[in-house]
């Protein structure tokens, strides 16, 4: 069997060492063609040392050098040829000796390479949720123009994907799909209590460990907004059939429901490696690091309703998925911004929604023809959210 060509976007984040840990375990089924990372460099140059990738990219060209520094402390040899910004993350992202790309990179920052691995017809493996809530239907026609393969590496989608009939249509039988959420740090704090809290309190997830951004959309409840208008692309469904279910143990991962009244769960630890390995070894399996769930210890396994209320991040993103146009757009960019002032301490957490709810408001959404109105789309959008923070800190 021939190996994969692998090129990480994100490297050194969570997804992207879980990835090489999986690599590491199958060292004949993989080979690293391109390691990213935006700002660290001694764990990229660690990354390099262990996987001997032909290509690095760093995030600026200020960058380049500690980098050459840090592999020459370390005796790297064969050196990689070393890449600075956003157009070498596309770059090694389509790149001819590549066949496979974990596409990594939190938030809008993925956007590009995702959307340049998708049109060279890559196997693409979608982890940067954003790349897809923000660009809808030009990813999607990228794909189906290339014949790439998009494989989702979110817990909850690539459970959906496992449950999905294959090769019998595309949603043949399928009533809806039920993605599964923990409900986050705060799902019995008393809702005045929410005004008070602090962003160190907003990062403790009491079930995975996540960098501070998309901790922080767990605890909004934003990241299962996100993932119920990836779940209407990736799936082809209205958003009327993707539930949101609280499941606070968080071992079934989602759910899919056919019409004949079969529930079809995935269950397994909560560990990426399961979702990642499944999505590099597909349509084939092997291999992950974690071990088989035992059902004998888990405990009840219980499941509630989502509390809108709670978190009315869900609701802003149903709005957005049934607007249509660049509202998602929109929608993600202004949750970035929110989240980053949240973290700054500049916005406080309930003041979070507030403000992606008034930029939705304030932006017209037209069609996104192409990258280019999609990126005005999304800095448009950020001034927007920007100034509604300013006016709000008055």
């Amino acid at each position: 069997m021939k190996p994969q060509m692998l090129t990480i976007l994100g490297a050194t984040g969570t997804i992207g060492v879980s990835t090489l840990q999986v690599v590491g375990l199958h060292p004949q089924r993989y080979q690293i063609y391109a390691l990213t990372a935006h700002h660290n460099i001694d764990r990229l140059a660690d990354q390099c040392a262990a996987f001997s990738p032909c290509v690095a990219v760093v995030g600026s060209a200020a960058q380049v050098d500690p980098l050459n520094q840090a592999l020459r402390t370390r005796r790297v040899h064969p050196v990689p040829e070393i890449l600075w910004g956003p157009e070498a993350l596309a770059q090694v992202a389509c790149a001819d000796p590549v066949t496979t790309v974990m596409a990594g990179i939190v938030g809008a920052a993925g956007l590009m390479p995702t959307l340049a691995a998708a049109s060279a017809g890559k196997k693409l493996l979608l982890a940067n949720k954003e790349a897809l809530v923000m660009s809808g239907a030009l990813m999607m026609d990228a794909v189906r123009r290339s014949g790439a393969q998009l494989l989702p590496v979110d817990s909850e989608h690539n459970a959906v994907f496992q449950c999905w009939p294959q090769g019998h249509g595309q949603a043949a039988g399928v009533e809806k799909i039920l993605l599964t959420a923990s409900g986050g740090p705060f799902l019995e704090m008393p809702l005045e209590a929410l005004a008070r809290v602090t962003p160190e309190q907003a990062c403790r997830h009491p079930k995975w460990r996540m960098g501070k951004k998309i901790s922080v959309d767990s605890a909004t409840m934003m990241n299962k907004g996100l993932e119920l208008i990836e779940a209407c692309w990736l799936f082809d469904l209205s958003p009327e059939r993707v539930e949101i279910l609280i499941h606070p143990q968080s071992l079934v991962h989602s759910l899919v429901a056919y019409q004949d009244g079969s529930l079809l769960a995935q269950l397994g630890h909560t560990d990426m490696r399961v979702p990642i390995s499944h999505a590099l070894a597909w349509p084939e399996r092997h291999t992950s690091g974690v071990p088989l769930l035992d059902l004998t210890t888990t405990g009840p396994l219980t499941f509630l309703p989502l509390d809108r209320h709670r978190f009315p991040s869900v609701d802003l993103a149903e709005q957005a998925i049934r607007a249509g146009g660049s509202a998602p757009a929109v929608l993600n960019a202004a949750n970035e911004v929110a989240v980053a002032a949240f973290l700054e301490g500049r916005l406080g957490f309930r003041d979070i929604p507030y403000i992606i709810a008034a930029t939705l408001e304030q932006d017209h959404f037209g069609d996104v023809a192409d990258l280019d109105s999609l990126i005005d789309v999304d800095v448009r959008a950020r001034v927007s959210a920007a100034h509604q923070i300013e006016s709000r800190g008055r």
